[in-house]
């Protein structure tokens, strides 16, 4: 009747994470970002194998928002070269899971997971 995550309709995984939205900075808002779209690559890997292709489709998607989202929060004004390498990535990125949803290729989202990894340590590491 009840389940642990969803009670009478309420998410609180989802009220959590709108909570830590609410109350981030922007850098954290990055993190999180991250957080989620490296857990919708793995996701997006497991339905591919399971050939779970309408699931695979709305991973990717996911993901793709999140890079598309991250991409536009860029300021290339303000962050110069390194915000342009970031919307190149981001980009390839895009382009890499786009072919990845095509052939079904769970080595284009690995390559993808391998290159927005390191972005994420380097945002991890300047956490303060």
């Amino acid at each position: 009747m009840y389940s642990n995550d969803n009670l009478d309709g309420y998410d609180y995984l989802s009220a959590d994470l709108e909570r830590q939205v609410a109350t981030a900075t922007p850098h954290q808002l990055v993190l999180i970002m991250f957080g989620g779209l490296m857990d919708e690559l793995v996701r997006a890997k497991s339905h591919i194998q399971a050939k779970r292709y309408e699931q695979k489709a709305n991973s990717i998607n996911r993901c793709i928002d999140i890079l598309n989202a991250l991409s536009s929060a860029l300021n290339v004004e303000q962050g110069g070269e390194l915000a342009s390498t970031l919307a190149s990535l981001y980009d390839y990125s895009v382009r890499c899971l786009y072919e990845a949803s095509h052939q079904l290729s769970i080595d284009k989202i690995t390559e993808v997971e391998q290159l927005l990894g390191e972005i994420e340590t380097g945002w991890r590491e300047m956490a303060v």
